[in-house]
């Protein structure tokens, strides 16, 4: 009796996976299902940024919610997952998304967390396209992980030429977070770029946990420089804009795409400190892809009270949001391109899958990175609390 009790019962939950539906599997409309999985932080130094990367995918989810594959028509469903943020923490949320069945898995905002998890879908036969994992680690030597963003290596010297260009600085303070691969990889980059232009650099890290940055806001008014170059989490960021308010800092800050938040707006609006940053996407093109894509957004979380709460309570759109709205079409494209939801033969198409999106035309590289030429700088408006576009910057 036993036995059969136990037969009946693994009967019993396959059959209710089967109606759940998955990878080839029926939904409850009937159609088939394909999975894809959405590896991102919701929680954490980067809970922000990632909540309004998964909100871009989302919203093209809304919007296109299936996809025909040779011939079959499936529902798309995300399967979502929390990193924390944490590199410690990637490994199990990387391994969720390998058991429920995903075919493919977009993420993470945060190149620690991505470079973490990369062995696990690579093991998996389970390819990710990284969003805005800009470090060069996340695909080196990884032929499962692609990404359709710039690289760290390229973005910190269109930092470094905007540094010299703009303000005419000849020293800077560059700040990091000890054992952060963005954060400390992209100062690097910084660095080299900026002494290759002849300036000079004050260089620091701080501890994880750290909440009081007045001594290094103090270090970099106390060491002549003239910007203060610091690409760390939004969390940080938020603190140290107001150390910097506190204290009056003389000199602009420069920062990475994680500073492209609806959190820096707050922290900044009201305050004479200077921000600029690099990223991927700004509003203002008459283009009539990016309009609807800023239209429909901005409905889209108008209409969506958790949404709404998710992007920061305003509806100003992160270029990260963008991102994530294209890298769930380059996701579509792979799977018709491929004609199949089995991770083995999306990967072997993936270095052809071409897409024109709203933060500009995606292609990849033979080491599955964005062939990309070109960042957009734009800074805070502080009387508004909003963005203001400055220019699209190139490397000399």
């Amino acid at each position: 009796m036993k036995k059969l009790i136990a037969v009946l019962t693994v009967l019993l939950i396959a059959s209710a996976l089967v109606f759940a539906g998955g990878n080839g599997e029926s939904s409850g409309s009937g159609k088939k299902v394909v999975k894809i999985g959405v590896y991102e932080p919701a929680s954490g130094d980067n809970g922000a940024g990632g909540k309004q990367e998964t909100l871009g995918i989302q919203y093209a989810n809304a919007i296109t919610p299936t996809v025909t594959i040779n011939g079959t028509e499936y529902e798309v469903q995300l399967v979502i997952v929390d990193n924390e943020s944490s590199n410690d923490k990637a490994v199990t949320a990387a391994s969720e998304l390998v058991s429920k069945g995903v075919s493919l898995v977009l993420g993470s905002y945060g190149s620690g967390v991505s470079i973490a998890a990369a062995d696990t879908f690579a093991s998996a036969e389970v390819p990710a396209i990284g969003v805005t994992c800009t470090n060069p680690q996340v695909t080196l030597g990884n032929d499962w992980y692609y990404r359709i963003c710039f690289l760290d290596p390229f973005q910190g010297t269109v930092l470094a030429n905007y540094a010299k260009d703009t303000f005419g600085a000849k020293k800077a303070y560059a700040l990091a977070k000890l054992g952060d691969d963005y954060s400390v990889g992209l100062c690097n980059y910084f660095i080299k770029a900026f002494e290759a232009l002849g300036g000079q650099v004050i260089y620091e890290t701080f501890p994880e946990g750290t909440s009081d940055f007045a001594a290094y806001v103090t270090n970099a008014k106390n060491g002549g420089c003239d910007v203060f170059y610091s690409p760390v989490s939004i969390e940080a960021a938020a603190l140290i804009i107001e150390q910097a308010n506190t204290q009056g800092l003389p000199m602009p800050i420069l920062a990475g795409d994680t500073w492209d938040s609806n959190v820096v707006l707050a922290a900044a609006k009201g305050t004479n400190v200077s921000i600029s940053v690099t990223t991927f996407f700004v509003e203002g093109s008459t283009d009539k892809q990016i309009t609807d894509f800023v239209d429909g957004f901005k409905g889209y979380l108008a209409s969506n009270a958790t949404a709404l709460t998710n992007n920061g309570g305003n509806d100003e759109i992160a270029a990260v949001t963008a991102m994530g709205f294209d890298a769930y079409y380059v996701a579509l494209e792979a799977l018709k391109k491929a004609g199949s939801t089995k991770g083995a033969d999306i990967q072997k198409i993936l270095p052809g899958v071409t897409y024109k999106g709203v933060s500009g035309d995606i292609a990849f590289d033979k080491n599955g990175d964005a062939v990309r030429n070109v960042a957009y700088v734009k800074k805070v408006d502080n009387a508004t609390g909003k963005w203001q576009f400055v220019s699209v910057q190139s490397v000399k």
